[in-house]
């Protein structure tokens, strides 16, 4: 092993992301044998001291993968400039260095994982990978259709079209909708993008799982170890680049309890909804 750059050295150690490693050089808070590091330098892990805010860093030892529940109110991030309550203040007391594998905005609540593994990080966030994160998002006044529809084929937000999604209704009252969203991709704000371009107020949004592993009864601020099967079985998952069928946590995301906006539209016109509609996707 040589040298390496120091953002994927960071990222490998579980300091943070690679995209924050970024930030955190272009900022001059890494050092690389006491000299401030620049974006493009490299570093040997094996030999030379890397230190963060004069902090020596050091490569994990046994590796950690967590479960939390994030609370609304809080943001995804280790550290924060205007002293926002942070998801690290919730694993304060694990004594190991973790860091945010993706993000949920502050208004959101729910499922976010956590590690010291780099590698496995990048695997499972990867925006061409396969693992798909599945929501439960409160609506306001009402949804159409149409709308569904849109939802469910893809909106263009930012100059740019949204993955297809499934999208389903579990239950609708006057001035709200309750909607089950199973995304593959994560950008930013998306589904608060995608429901804003449709006239949509999201009240509520929710994540309850990410690939196979669910929410569960797990306590708002609290976290849990993954399994060694939701961790093998995530893995997998994530190592599937490109496969286009149902992955397993649209298995476990519950009975279907209505149609998706294709199937629907399919009923209205005397036909059978296609069984191979959400395959192809």
């Amino acid at each position: 092993m040589g040298k390496e750059r120091i953002q994927k050295i960071l990222s490998a150690w579980g300091v943070t992301s690679r995209r924050k490693a970024e930030e955190l050089i272009a900022a001059g808070r890494v050092t690389v044998n006491g000299r401030p590091a620049a974006l493009g330098d490299s570093a040997d892990p094996r030999k030379d001291l890397l230190a963060l805010d004069g902090e020596r860093l050091e490569p994990p030892g046994e590796k950690v993968y967590l479960a939390l529940h994030k609370p609304r109110g809080y943001v995804t991030t280790l550290r924060d400039e205007k002293n926002r309550r942070c998801v690290a203040e919730l694993v304060a007391d694990l004594g190991v260095r973790v860091y945010p594998v993706g993000r949920l905005d502050r208004d959101s609540e729910g499922l976010l994982l956590l590690t010291n593994d780099g590698a496995f990080a990048n695997l499972v966030a990867h925006p061409g990978g396969n693992v798909t994160k599945t929501y439960r998002v409160t609506v306001r006044p009402g949804i159409d259709e149409e709308q569904l529809a849109a939802l469910e084929t893809g909106i263009e937000i930012d100059g740019r079209a949204t993955a297809p999604a499934r999208v389903r209704v579990v239950t609708q009252e006057k001035g709200r909708v309750v909607l089950e969203m199973v995304l593959r991709e994560g950008r930013n704000r998306e589904i608060r993008k995608m429901c804003e371009a449709l006239g949509l107020e999201v009240a509520r949004l929710k994540r309850t799982a990410i690939g196979p592993v669910r929410l569960g009864m797990l306590q708002p601020g609290k976290y849990r170890e993954l399994t060694k099967e939701e961790l093998g079985a995530l893995k997998a998952l994530a190592e599937k680049k490109g496969r286009q069928s149902n992955d397993h946590s649209e298995t476990h995301a519950g009975p279907r309890r209505g149609k998706t906006a294709a199937g629907r539209s399919a009923g209205r016109r005397g036909k059978r909804p296609d069984p191979h509609h959400e395959g192809r996707r």
